[in-house]
């Protein structure tokens, strides 16, 4: 289901207005971690888009009502469940295509899709999907590294910080 022309100018729009907001907020709070690695097309990401969503949307019911409607309507994402204690919105994209694991509408579509996994490194410890080529990584490796090699640390010991610290 390719999206019409109207939802397509309707998400460039909203795009717009999400990439300005985000470059702003990245550059006042950069994030400790960088992107590394690339898309292999896993599309576990593509599955179940969860949405992260802020306590008024939780719980009143007509900004509840309105944030699914728009989910629906613009995203074509279908409500499937809402986990209260992570705080999210799961949804059913209805453009992906399971079989060839695709998206059918993918010029146009929504900045959560358009910023995964970067969207993630805003997180005090970011986890992506284990079959995601992606993976966080610390913008202070190098010295950290250095760091732990001049301490002496068993190797054992450092392998898990390194894991643990996104080091590598």
């Amino acid at each position: 289901m390719v999206d019409p022309l109207p939802i397509r100018l309707l998400k460039a729009v909203v795009r717009g207005a999400w990439t300005l907001e985000y470059a702003v907020r990245r550059t006042l709070q950069p994030s400790r971690y960088a992107l590394a690695g690339a898309c292999g097309g896993c599309a576990k990401c593509c599955e179940r888009p969860s949405i992260r969503t802020g306590l008024f949307t939780r719980r009143l019911r007509r900004l509840r009502s309105a944030f699914v409607l728009w989910q629906r309507w613009v995203n074509g994402f279908e409500l499937v469940e809402v986990d209260q204690q992570a705080q999210h919105f799961v949804f059913r994209c209805t453009h992906f295509d399971r079989g060839t694991r695709r998206c059918d509408s993918y010029a146009s579509r929504p900045f959560l899709c358009r910023d995964y996994p970067r969207a993630l490194l805003d997180q005090p410890w970011p986890e992506l999907f284990p079959e995601c080529g992606f993976r966080p990584l610390a913008k202070n490796a190098e010295a950290m590294l250095a760091d732990l090699e001049r301490r002496g640390i068993p190797e054992e010991k450092r392998g898990e910080l390194e894991r643990r610290l996104y080091l590598k």
